[in-house]
């Protein structure tokens, strides 16, 4: 038997648990984007974007880069660079460098950066109904162009609904952290809860007078085509500037009006959810990195393979270069093209 003195209680101080220590201290799970940080790459750290070549391409995971319209002299660089507002150079950046530029930005001419977010990842926004929920981005931005950019969000479900915003680069070639909070669509129609695409998070580097201007910058509106697109960017001068570059990293999209800390989430964890949408497997050295077993004869191979993680869709296969199959009855190699 406990004598009384023996159970005691406590009283929890009144600034013990405070609104900002969930967030800071508590709270996982906040970042919509995934890989914000640009650590993951499966594809490569470089590729050549171009008007007459990849002008839509994934490079770092989740993030496509796309060259809408016609352009007739563009090029340039989408690349992972070890380059970072927060750390000693060792953490990475997305980066835009542009190699000939566009002599003249004609009306139908847009560039953007995005992340598609899957559909099932947004319910909790009640999107379409009084209960919408607002959201938060943050990122830093660096660029050698000083202006006004837009960034967006448009969602795909019928009805298409498009909010673009502005933020300023203030200085040349140093890095800023932009905020920018987007009300929640009351009015237009739900995101459907299945594995298609929520909606787009849109980050402009350019655009024509055809694809600005309309009226897309002053809350949730239905898509009305082009000139919805990159309403309110009002620079163009990153495209039509040989050597001009843009990067950007730590973007975070939360639930909310407040911005909180960048949440770092494992490399391993970051990885696996990148792996939902697209894996790659492949090496150097010939005896790496062959994840398949199978069966054949003299003139076709079966594969078997198991994926990492249950995918989004049913994926399509894209081989590059040559696989070398060990024949493990026989102790033979085979090379395939």
């Amino acid at each position: 038997k406990l004598a009384a003195s023996a159970v005691t209680t406590a009283k929890v101080a009144d600034d013990a648990v405070t609104t900002a220590k969930l967030f800071t201290e508590n709270l996982g799970r906040r970042n919509l984007f995934i890989n914000g940080d640009m650590q993951i790459a499966q594809r490569g750290t470089s590729i050549a974007m171009a008007h007459d070549g990849n002008t839509s391409k994934y490079l770092i995971d989740r993030f496509t880069m796309a060259l809408g319209g016609t352009h007739e002299q563009l090029d340039g660089t989408y690349a992972q660079v070890a380059e970072h507002p927060l750390s000693n150079g060792l953490a990475k950046s997305l980066k835009w460098t542009t190699g000939t530029a566009e002599s003249s930005y004609d009306a139908d001419e847009y560039v953007y950066f995005a992340q598609v977010i899957e559909a099932r990842n947004l319910q909790h926004l009640n999107f379409g109904t009084v209960n919408a929920k607002s959201v938060t981005m943050s990122f830093y931005v660096k660029s050698s162009i000083t202006g006004t950019f837009a960034v967006g969000i448009y969602k795909e479900d019928s009805p298409a609904r498009i909010f673009n915003k502005t933020y300023t680069i203030s200085s040349a070639n140093t890095w800023e952290k932009k905020v920018i909070t987007f009300a929640g669509d009351t009015a237009g129609g739900g995101i459907a809860n299945d594995s298609g695409r929520g909606f787009y998070v849109n980050w402009h580097l350019a655009a024509g007078a055809n694809a600005k201007g309309g009226g897309s910058t002053s809350g949730w509106k239905n898509y009305g085509g082009l000139s919805d697109w990159a309403d309110g960017q009002a620079t163009n001068a990153v495209m039509t500037t040989a050597g001009a570059t843009w990067q950007m990293t730590l973007c975070q999209m939360e639930v909310g009006d407040t911005s909180t800390d960048f949440e770092h989430r494992s490399f391993g964890e970051e990885l696996l959810l990148c792996k939902r949408y697209f894996h790659t497997y492949g090496g150097t050295n010939a005896f790496e990195h062959l994840p398949f077993l199978g069966q054949g004869n003299s003139s076709s191979i079966n594969f078997n393979h198991e994926l990492p993680v249950e995918m989004r869709a049913t994926p399509s296969l894209t081989q590059s270069g040559d696989w070398r199959v060990n024949d493990g009855y026989l102790g033979s190699y085979y090379t395939l093209s």
